[in-house]
């Protein structure tokens, strides 16, 4: 979901300014309905007698979507509105809901990379141990479903491994820390949504998450074949992440609460139509509260 080289951001930036006048929106979004229509699920969290719902401070790990990347603008990560220790009144995020603002400043920590796939969470977790947290907050995954191809994204397997890892590297330092993990955005539901707007499709073209975004507007059978190959990987990471979570019990998943939310145009950043935008980030602080807070089944 990064891009990498300079001449994409001169480009990117040329884009813009173009085509902006272009740009609208499309749906508001929300969570009423899940991706299949279906009223969306809320989260029914891993049941524990161990889990805390107060806990005293909040560590962050994963990729751009926890960076805040292209909310505040373009091509650039803004982790004051991240949904997970973000500082941002307008998102109100998980940190500052547990914490309160001051206490947040000062006992949260966002160690996600933009960019980062599945295998750089057992480093990112060496990092948040150091602080000690008492929760840990992960989203990861969707830029292993993002590659170049199909064939390049993360086998399930590797997948599960890597995530498996990354929860002993944790457990290692710290074995009373409280995890929540949130599943992987509905890719898909971004595509067709973002697909819908002038300005997004020329930022796709970039090199933003070609595997699901390449050439937005095809629909011949080798496209729609690609894009339903993406679909199916990132539900079987969900899987992994529901299933690994389950085993610990100091973690708990959001049941599918990402996947299932209706990112519709307002959710998503006027900068490129697939990161999260304020408004989504504030979604994703909102499912991540209830699903820590809220009591067990």
């Amino acid at each position: 979901m990064r891009m990498r080289n300079r001449h994409a951001r001169a480009l990117l930036a040329g884009t813009t300014a173009a085509v902006l006048g272009l740009a609208g929106c499309d749906a508001q979004g929300g969570d009423d309905a899940g991706a299949s229509g279906t009223p969306a699920r809320q989260a029914k969290p891993s049941p524990t007698s161990l889990w805390d719902s107060s806990p005293d401070s909040v560590a962050a790990v994963g990729d751009s979507i926890t960076r805040g990347f292209d909310a505040c603008g373009v091509l650039a990560d803004c982790p004051e509105v991240s949904w997970a220790t973000g500082s941002s009144a307008e998102v109100n995020s998980l940190a500052v809901r547990l914490l309160g603002a001051a206490k947040a400043a000062t006992h949260s920590w966002n160690h996600a990379e933009t960019g980062a796939r599945m295998a750089d969470l057992p480093a990112q977790m060496v990092r948040a141990a150091a602080q000690k947290p008492q929760l840990v907050a992960v989203m990861a995954g969707a830029n292993d479903a993002c590659r170049q191809s199909t064939a390049a994204m993360t086998p399930v397997a590797d997948f599960r491994a890597q995530f498996e890892e990354a929860l002993r590297t944790l457990r290692r330092a710290l074995p009373k820390t409280q995890v929540y993990v949130a599943s992987v955005p509905n890719l898909k539901r971004l595509w067709s949504q973002g697909r819908t707007n002038t300005l997004g499709k020329q930022v796709w073209k970039l090199g933003i998450c070609p595997s699901m975004l390449g050439d937005a507007d095809a629909l011949d059978s080798a496209a729609t074949l690609r894009r339903a190959t993406v679909q199916k990987r990132v539900e079987a990471y969900n899987t992994v992440l529901k299933e690994v979570c389950a085993k610990d019990a100091r973690c708990r998943s959001d049941g599918g609460a990402v996947y299932d939310f209706r990112f519709g145009t307002d959710q998503l950043s006027h900068w490129d139509w697939f990161h999260p935008s304020k408004d989504g980030q504030a979604r994703l602080a909102d499912m991540a509260y209830r699903n820590v807070t809220g009591k067990t089944s």
